[in-house]
């Protein structure tokens, strides 16, 4: 069954409407074809409507739905023949950071990224989405395969951030994660890193470094969630959409301050109204860019990349 969002109870109402009639058709056997075609028409306009109107706040919500597609939807509606590899060699294996060798477009690539769960169950057994440092050495440890076999790395950002937990700051949470900003720079081979959810803190920057960083239209990318922004401002919840607005974390703004390359548009009604579509748009622009990073020499993708992330946040009076 299909969730809903709080702004999107009209479409809900008229997609009722619209089933209603449909078997009001089937069982009397009357043609309702013109008032269902209304009632399509008006579900479209609606959408559009609703959609080209978004708040920062809604934004947030819509990176959270639960029918959104994750890294494994994406790696199973876009690629081939797909590998994971387990294991940081050390410790164990996170479930919240997934990964492996696939073929996308005919070409072998190494995709990484965070996993959510569907249900219960699944979230526990992912964490929430939120890795352990285990993830991260995990991680590293495919990119640095994948440079080994000269394959290019692509990397899918969706967390709330990285676990916070007294075992994971035990086991060296923010070294791992800086580990993974300084080699992620070195890599010899082609990098592309998407936003495709929740971007949080260094959970995401963990493995955010690339040639080309991209998000969906309809996520966030920020040093704190706007609810843990509101808590420690105004000391309550509630008010996450003032800091939703205040922050400047959506896609829009992230591009604005020069902090992301491009942003990749969603079907109308966001990623989770049609994952297959989404997953096909997403494809063609990662095969489009691939052909542009393989045609530069591995000095000059290093030197590029570089450059771009030392001129974020450089004030010039």
């Amino acid at each position: 069954m299909r969730t809903y969002l709080d702004f999107e109870k009209p479409i809900a109402d008229l997609e009722a409407r619209l089933e209603e009639t449909k078997k009001l058709a089937q069982s009397s056997n009357v043609d309702v074809s013109e008032a269902v075609a209304i009632l399509e028409q008006s579900i479209d306009k609606l959408r559009q409507e609703i959609f080209q109107n978004l708040t920062r706040w809604q934004r947030v919500q819509l990176s959270r739905h639960p029918d959104r597609p994750y890294t494994l939807d994406y790696i199973s509606l876009m690629c081939d023949q797909f590998i994971e590899l387990h294991g940081d060699r050390t410790v164990r294996d996170d479930p919240a950071m997934v990964g492996g060798f696939c073929e996308l477009g005919g070409q072998t690539v190494m995709i990484i990224g965070q996993q959510k769960g569907r249900n219960t169950k699944q979230r526990q057994h992912r964490n929430f989405g939120m890795p352990n440092p285990e993830g991260y050495r995990k991680a590293l440890r495919l990119m640095k395969l994948a440079e080994k076999f000269n394959k290019p790395i692509i990397t899918m950002i969706d967390t709330p951030g990285a676990f916070p937990g007294l075992e994971a700051e035990e086991r060296g949470q923010g070294e791992a994660i800086a580990r993974n900003l300084k080699e992620m720079f070195m890599l010899t081979v082609p990098v592309i890193c998407i936003v495709i959810g929740e971007g949080a803190s260094g959970g995401a920057l963990g493995i955010a470094i690339g040639d080309r960083v991209w998000m969906l239209e309809n996520t966030w990318y920020s040093v704190i969630s706007p609810e843990n922004c509101s808590t420690i401002l105004w000391r309550s919840w509630n008010f996450k959409e003032q800091a939703a607005e205040a922050m400047k974390l959506t896609a829009r703004d992230m591009q604005l301050n020069k902090l992301v390359d491009e942003i990749i548009e969603e079907p109308v009604g966001g990623a989770h109204n049609d994952h297959q579509a989404m997953a096909n748009h997403l494809k063609d622009v990662i095969l489009s860019a691939l052909e542009e990073l393989n045609a530069l020499s591995p000095e000059e993708r290093i030197n590029q990349r570089i450059e771009k992330f030392c001129e974020m946040g450089v004030v010039v009076e």
